[in-house]
């Protein structure tokens, strides 16, 4: 594994993003783990936040991209984040958009934020995790009734590798055959536990073998093939 994907493990949970326990997902499943990019909350973890992403989105999917664009809510923070970050590591000066929640009537009209789509540019989706791919549903459709566009990519922080809400593959690989552009993350939930499982943390393994343990029967009834 690449040294700035562990540093990324040890960021989300030092940023406590990634936790271990008992909890129940919008989809109704009871998890082991879980992953909220809303604790992401000052300046410097965003900095970081978006330095992770330009790596991962560099070494992914190359910069030869125009446009990076976050779904309403929480991609906007990392879309802007993210393209000051390649900005400032690469020297490629990517346009950031996103998208409002209810269409604008006044002053900056419209459903858009950040820059306008145009026909032929090159566009790259960055959310946080994506479980059933229902927010990719809801955006292709906003960002392709905008332009002619290219959709290069979705790029998320944690692939969480379980099944989606139709099949038995995970919900990247749904999105990946639905629409054709490739659906990739910073580190897997594979990631993860390889890395983390007995390895102290200041001092706390916080993956121990009873929470393994809960993970692998959460995979054995939800594991993506």
């Amino acid at each position: 594994m690449e040294k700035y994907k562990e540093e990324f493990i040890n960021f989300m949970v030092d940023s406590n993003v990634l936790k271990f326990g008992d909890f129940t997902l919008k989809s109704g499943r009871k998890s082991p783990f879980f992953m909220n990019a809303g604790a992401y909350v000052t300046g410097s973890q965003l900095r970081k936040l978006g330095e992770y992403y330009a790596r991962a989105i560099h070494d992914t999917f190359g910069l030869e991209f125009d446009v990076l664009f976050g779904p309403a809510y929480k991609g906007i923070p990392l879309a802007v984040a993210t393209t000051m970050a390649i900005s400032e590591l690469y020297g490629r000066d990517i346009r950031y958009c996103a998208n409002r929640k209810e269409i604008k009537d006044h002053g900056d009209k419209g459903i858009l934020l950040g820059s306008k789509l145009k026909d032929e540019d090159r566009v790259l989706i960055i959310e946080d995790v994506t479980t059933s791919g229902a927010s990719i549903e809801e955006t292709v459709p906003i960002i392709q009734e905008q332009a002619d566009v290219d959709l290069v990519g979705l790029m998320v922080s944690l692939n969480r590798q379980e099944k989606g809400q139709d099949s038995d593959k995970s919900a990247l690989d749904e999105i990946h055959e639905k629409y054709g552009f490739g659906a990739h993350a910073i580190v897997t939930m594979q990631d993860v536990v390889s890395y983390l499982y007995n390895r102290p943390i200041d001092g706390e393994v916080l993956l121990n073998k009873e929470i393994k343990k809960s993970i692998d029967a959460y995979y054995k009834e939800y594991g993506a093939i």
